[in-house]
């Protein structure tokens, strides 16, 4: 199942009478769903153009047009480049364990590519360029992904902080202001406390950037800009390893993004702190 499959199955019992049958009829005719035009699928669904549009925009398209491209998109991706994601199973050898890691992995980077926003990754980039101060929240595995921005942040000269205690992250929020930015993660984008800590930033007058799983959720409506990973890790959640790779592919590129954007003014940067770990960690006496 595609993320956006996933994602409207997700939401179907939240959803009203008929945006519900919409989404049912969507979830068993896909492929026609993305050859209909607006009037042809409200006929079929039973809907209103009305309740279509309202539908795409809940789900966070631009639009009807813009969700059946990129339901296209994921639906015509080869068969062969999406293998099941696997399970933990008791008793598999190294060799499969191995096998099924590197299929998990490579499915969650390519799922997360094809989510990819490129105007709402250019505005996450520019406010991250722009930041006086960036405050970073997750809590357990979102935590050390939040930990994982803050070493690449500092290491460009970026002032940053990355918290995990709920207590703390309200603390750090309270202090933005206007020119910070604060970057919440949280894979279920329901995480109370982290989205008590964006709540609060924003208040503040600070840019607010949410990174979660694929479609609706309180974390995402909530921030100024919204980032999204693959959302199709399921069994699999009793390890967060999908989505943590999902989640750490989109830092990379944000990061890489920053770099780029202003290349001369932060390699240098970048190559200074490389000389110095490496001239100050330098095992002595050998």
């Amino acid at each position: 199942m595609s993320n956006i499959l996933y994602a409207i199955r997700e939401r179907l019992s939240s959803l009203h009478p008929k945006e519900r049958a919409l989404a049912e009829y969507i979830l068993e005719h896909p492929q026609e769903a993305t050859r209909s035009g607006i009037t042809e699928l409200a006929e079929r669904a039973g809907a209103s153009t009305a309740t279509i549009t309202r539908f795409c925009k809940s789900m966070r398209f631009d639009g009807f047009p813009d969700f059946k491209l990129k339901l296209a998109e994921e639906l015509a991706a080869p068969s062969e480049q999406q293998p099941t994601y696997q399970d933990i199973v008791a008793g598999n050898s190294l060799q499969r364990i191995v096998a099924a890691m590197e299929a998990n992995h490579l499915r969650s980077i390519a799922d997360t590519t094809r989510l990819l926003d490129f105007g709402a990754l250019e505005a996450a980039v520019a406010a991250l360029d722009r930041a006086r101060r960036i405050d970073l929240y997750g809590v357990a595995t979102s935590g050390i992904v939040a930990q994982d921005a803050y070493q690449k942040l500092i290491r460009i000269g970026k002032e940053a902080n990355a918290f995990s205690d709920p207590h703390l992250q309200i603390t750090s929020a309270s202090n933005l202001g206007p020119g910070d930015v604060a970057l919440a993660i949280s894979y279920s984008g329901a995480t109370q406390e982290t989205l008590d800590a964006l709540v609060c930033a924003k208040a503040q007058g600070a840019t607010t950037i949410s990174l979660t799983k694929y479609g609706a959720n309180p974390l995402a409506d909530a921030a100024d800009i919204a980032l999204f990973a693959s959302s199709l890790e399921e069994g699999m959640r009793r390890g967060d390893m999908a989505s943590r790779i999902a989640q750490l592919h989109v830092i990379d590129i944000l990061f890489i993004g920053l770099v780029s954007s202003r290349f001369d003014a932060y390699v240098p940067k970048l190559e200074q702190t490389y000389v110095n770990v490496k001239h100050f960690r330098k095992t002595k006496g050998r």
